[in-house]
């Protein structure tokens, strides 16, 4: 696991590289999703995180910023400073997906290293 968030941050890196912070996390994403697709890692965008309430799946209208090989969760962010509430809603989502490894992006930063933040369950 070590091995795929080292190559996620890489590819993190690089679009932060070229883009540099200010956009909107949309755009992030689409270019993320270009750079994994290019280092032949596979991921979904958008994955739904159902909410499991006494036994039964409930479409909550909760998504996954970018599922990676179905084992790791990112949460991406274009803000001034990461709050709290972006690291519970990282933690929140793990415990939804049931996924061990999160990862919270935030490509506002100047030094994107300084922006990355990894959680484990």
């Amino acid at each position: 696991m070590q091995d795929l968030t080292g190559q996620v941050i890489g590819c993190a890196i690089e679009v932060h590289r070229h883009l540099g912070p200010g956009l909107l996390e949309n755009t992030y994403q689409q270019c993320l999703a270009h750079e994994l697709n290019s280092a032949g890692i596979s991921f979904k965008i958008e994955s739904p995180a159902p909410v499991n309430y006494k036994g039964i799946n409930l479409d909550c209208g909760y998504r996954l910023d970018l599922l990676v090989e179905d084992k790791l969760i990112l949460e991406l962010k274009s803000v001034t400073k990461i709050l709290p509430i972006h690291e519970a809603q990282v933690l929140t989502y793990m415990k939804l997906a049931k996924k061990e490894i999160g990862l919270l992006i935030n490509f506002n930063s100047m030094i994107l290293k300084n922006g990355i933040k990894r959680f484990v369950l």
